[in-house]
């Protein structure tokens, strides 16, 4: 029986992203991944549904780590002030994790009209979760889903900031910059 590795995700993502930017993601099966890593399809199912969840998979959790961090924020501020805390307190985390492949997944997400779709789709989940979160803070729906959306873009450009500059800031100071760029932006001198 073959024994449990402990790197077997990290070595199929590796593998994949590589496949992804050398083929392109249409092009590549999920055996050619299982086989770059040296490992099996079995083995790959244990990690992913599949391969686009080799790019997505971690972020099925957003939402949910959004809608959290929003409640989490402080009453007393702003609803904007707490979608941009909310924003920058899963970034602070999610960072770390997605760091390592961040431009590459950029990158073979931006060939892709099937992996574009699944972003927006994403991103849809996400306003959804930040609406509903903020309707139970005491926002007006049609406000919430407005403020929702705005989140999503301040979110959006913190990361591609943080993507294109990583020693810019870490992606929570890139969203609070994004966000306070925003704010800025739409005050009145």
């Amino acid at each position: 029986m073959p024994r449990w590795d402990a790197r077997a995700e990290e070595r199929l993502r590796t593998a994949a992203i590589e496949l992804f930017l050398e083929h392109g993601y249409e092009h590549v099966t999920v055996a050619q991944i299982a086989e770059r890593a040296g490992l099996t399809r079995r083995t790959f199912s244990r990690y992913f549904a599949d391969k686009r969840d080799v790019l997505f998979g971690d972020s099925e959790h957003l939402p949910e780590l959004l809608a959290a961090a929003l409640r989490r924020a402080d009453p007393a501020c702003t609803p904007f002030e707490a979608v941009v805390t909310a924003l920058a307190d899963v970034g602070a985390t999610l960072g770390a994790r997605v760091a390592p492949h961040a431009v590459a997944r950029r990158e073979i997400i931006a060939r892709s009209p099937e992996l574009q779709e699944r972003g927006r789709t994403k991103f849809a989940a996400v306003a959804d979760a930040l609406a509903a979160e903020l309707v139970r803070r005491g926002g007006e729906p049609s406000a919430a889903a407005l403020l929702a959306d705005v989140g999503v873009t301040i979110f959006r450009t913190g990361f591609n900031r943080w993507v294109d500059d990583p020693s810019g800031g870490d992606l929570a100071a890139r969203l609070r910059e994004a966000g306070a760029e925003l704010a800025d932006a739409v005050t009145p001198p």
